[in-house]
């Protein structure tokens, strides 16, 4: 049987549909599924054929700004079982992610499947996580990894994942998060994201709630015990520039000045920097968040905090608090992802004056 691999197209949807109706029972990808990621979605989806029939095809999706890709399907139709067809879709899976840059290449699996976990497990996939009901039946899923492009290999520190539950709690999650690897026995919880965010919210956006300042974060975390170092690009109060009522703006300034005064009274360490310092920082033992543009993972033009988890000559590993479900993304698609040096520097810079930002923290 000979087969060929291309990209998939419209032309292909009723076989594709028919086809995912013959492979499973459970968790099938809709026409309509189908459809958004071969004409909208940040994907890849190629299909194997043979005289002009589809036997196969393999759905690997790419999280913009990062390293990271997911292998969200892979099918193969029972005409071709027995020719290794899932060694080749998954061999193109691979391919696609190496040719959009990616490092590492995560899936979910089914317990009972054994033919595709040793399929996965032959190829170097090795399990970091089980979860629960996780399918339409409410099976649990083993989640498998493999870093496809070798370099460095590091064992990740621990730093427990907190997914943010409002869309304005960004700050107050990265910050649970830092506190909890730091403290492990701290429990993170919903009241204390709240109570943290009312605490360090400064910022007005154009509708909605406000966000957290470096400095608001800076002294929530000194407040709960924390030895605190606070890095910045610029002083004064930051993003009046999206700001268009002067009332607003006036607000704005009144929470600084307040914020700057309690931080004068404090041992919070102030730098002034123009590059951050992250790597000396996880060197010294500290837990840094840092501050982000949202452009570049979601496309969105919003100040945005995560947790960094690690570093290595490769890569910066961030824990992103927000889950875009828009994205088919589950929350350990959000952790420890892999971002290069040089995307991190871009994500890492927000607003026309190039605004870096980090909050530090520290065991006393």
């Amino acid at each position: 049987m000979k087969l060929q691999f291309r990209a998939a197209t419209a032309d292909d949807l009723q076989a594709l549909v028919d086809m995912e109706n013959r492979c499973f029972e459970h968790d099938r990808l809709s026409r309509r599924n189908f459809q958004w990621m071969i004409t909208r979605a940040h994907a890849s989806l190629t299909v194997a054929e043979s005289d002009g029939q589809l036997l196969g095809y393999a759905l690997v999706l790419f999280h913009q700004g990062t390293s990271l890709a997911r292998l969200y399907s892979i099918a193969v139709d029972e005409r071709a079982r027995g020719i290794g067809l899932g060694q080749k879709l998954l061999d193109q899976a691979e391919a696609e992610a190496l040719q959009n840059d990616c490092a590492y290449l995560r899936l979910e699996v089914r317990p009972d499947n054994r033919g595709a976990i040793a399929l996965y497990e032959r190829n170097g996939y090795r399990p970091f996580a089980t979860v629960r009901d996780y399918y339409e039946d409410h099976s649990e899923a083993l989640r498998f990894e493999k870093r496809i492009r070798h370099i460095n290999e590091r064992t990740h520190r621990h730093v427990p994942y907190y997914r943010q539950t409002t869309e304005f709690t960004c700050g107050p999650s990265a910050l649970l998060m830092a506190m909890g690897a730091l403290e492990p026995e701290r429990h993170l919880e919903r009241r204390e994201e709240l109570r943290l965010w009312r605490e360090a919210t400064t910022i007005y956006m154009t509708a909605g709630h406000g966000g957290c300042s470096p400095q608001g974060l800076a002294l929530a975390a000194h407040r709960r015990g924390f030895r605190v170092q606070l890095q910045l690009s610029e002083d004064g109060p930051l993003f009046l520039d999206g700001v268009r009522s002067e009332e607003k703006r006036e607000v704005m300034r009144l929470v600084h000045e307040d914020f700057a005064a309690e931080l004068a009274r404090s041992d919070v360490e102030q730098l002034l920097l123009s590059q951050l310092d992250i790597d000396s920082a996880l060197e010294a033992g500290g837990q840094p968040m840092v501050l982000i543009s949202s452009y570049r993972l979601t496309r969105s033009k919003a100040p945005h905090w995560v947790t960094v988890t690690d570093c290595d000559e490769d890569f910066v590993y961030l824990h992103d608090p927000d889950v875009d479900h828009s994205q088919h993304r589950e929350p350990l698609d959000c952790q420890h992802i892999p971002v290069s040096h040089g995307e991190f520097e871009q994500m890492s810079r927000f607003g026309r004056s190039k605004l870096r930002a980090a909050v530090i923290l520290y065991k006393r």
